[in-house]
């Protein structure tokens, strides 16, 4: 005699039910799926080479088998927190795919993962010490004249600095995607992060490291409701959207991959930027010398998202009243702090931007 299977029975007993039952019972197994069953995606997939390694750093250039029509090389400068695959989350959803496409010759800064035994690292490291050796290291490979560098949210902020402390360098183009600048309203982390209220010491010398967690609470924590049951009302919703589901996975992945944050950095990213606005006031001293954005006379595009919570539009605007760049651009895209980045907005409308003013300041 043959049993039937679980599944059959299953089967079976589904199908007695009426249409709408099946239909939602279907969707919460596919949910259940991704959640527990699906493997992990695989990201970061254009073709890359390790060309040059400090400490955790790493320096990519992006298919450098491909040839390259455009003659101006581009060095990316991301974050301290997260990781910089959200440039190259997915094959058809990558800014780094889609310049390198294009002739773009591409080249990014990986941070890696510090560990305890770089809590001491400054912000004055990263800016004075690994940046310009990651210019030298592009210029050289490339045999270019200039360069054009790239920075986004954060380590956007970090390169107008290094820019204003290197004027002489063949710094012919600056873009800056979602970063902010005018720390003096930053929302709700000026609430938050008030000196009054935020022992900022006090978190540094406990964790040596700042954890992962502790920034994506802050970041989640801005709209809680939104990224906390959000994701999960969506992939409830469209279960049955397999390119969804995707994308979803791709996302979750990303948000859920942070690094810690080196705790000197940390301190001056909050008590410099967020508590006393600093590089807006001209007040920042970056290793003994004064930041004076003025100092900036390069082409300028700077991107911002309408929709953006943790850079705000009104902290990204203000760079541009305090450079000397003669050709300076603000664009607003209608999209998110990371949805600029992946996702349709960025497919249509982020990525053919930033190619088009590319190639019309790099004659």
């Amino acid at each position: 005699m043959a049993f039937a299977t679980s599944k059959e029975l299953e089967s079976s007993w589904l199908n007695m039910m009426p249409d709408d039952f099946q239909k939602e019972y279907k969707r919460f197994s596919r949910v259940s799926e991704v959640l527990t069953k699906e493997p992990e995606p695989l990201v970061g997939q254009t073709p890359k080479q390790v060309i040059w390694t400090k400490n955790k750093a790493k320096l990519y250039r992006y298919q450098p088998t491909k040839p390259k029509t455009k003659k101006i090389p581009i060095l990316m400068i991301y974050a301290l927190i997260n990781k910089p695959y959200v440039l190259d989350l997915t094959p058809g959803s990558s800014l780094i795919e889609y310049l390198t496409d294009r002739g773009h010759d591409v080249f990014l800064i990986d941070w890696g993962t510090p560990g305890y035994e770089d809590r001491n690292m400054k912000l004055d490291d990263y800016i004075l010490d690994y940046i310009p050796k990651a210019v030298q290291k592009v210029l050289r490979t490339t045999g270019a004249d200039e360069i054009t560098l790239f920075g986004y949210c954060m380590g956007g902020t970090m390169t107008s600095i290094f820019a204003a402390l290197h004027p002489d360098l063949p710094i012919r183009n600056l873009i800056f995607l979602t970063s902010p600048f005018d720390f003096s309203d930053a929302g709700l982390y000026s609430n938050w992060l008030d000196e009054r209220y935020f022992n900022l010491d006090k978190m540094v010398d406990t964790f040596g490291i700042v954890p992962p967690e502790a920034i994506d609470l802050g970041n989640k924590l801005l709209k809680p409701l939104v990224n906390y049951l959000g994701p999960y009302v969506s992939l409830m919703d469209r279960a049955d959207n397999e390119t969804f589901i995707k994308n979803w996975m791709l996302m979750q992945k990303w948000v859920h991959d942070g690094i810690p944050f080196p705790g000197e950095a940390y301190r001056q990213w909050i008590g410099d930027f967020y508590q006393k606005n600093k590089l807006m006031n001209d007040e920042l001293v970056i290793r003994g010398q004064e930041v004076r954005l003025s100092n900036i006379k390069a082409n300028l595009l700077n991107l911002a998202a309408d929709r953006d919570h943790i850079a705000t539009p009104q902290q990204v605007k203000p760079l541009l009243n305090k450079v000397s760049s003669k050709d300076k651009t603000f664009v607003v895209i209608p999209a998110g702090h990371v949805s600029i980045t992946v996702g349709g907005a960025a497919n249509n409308k982020t990525y053919p931007t930033i190619d088009k003013w590319l190639i019309d300041h790099s004659k």
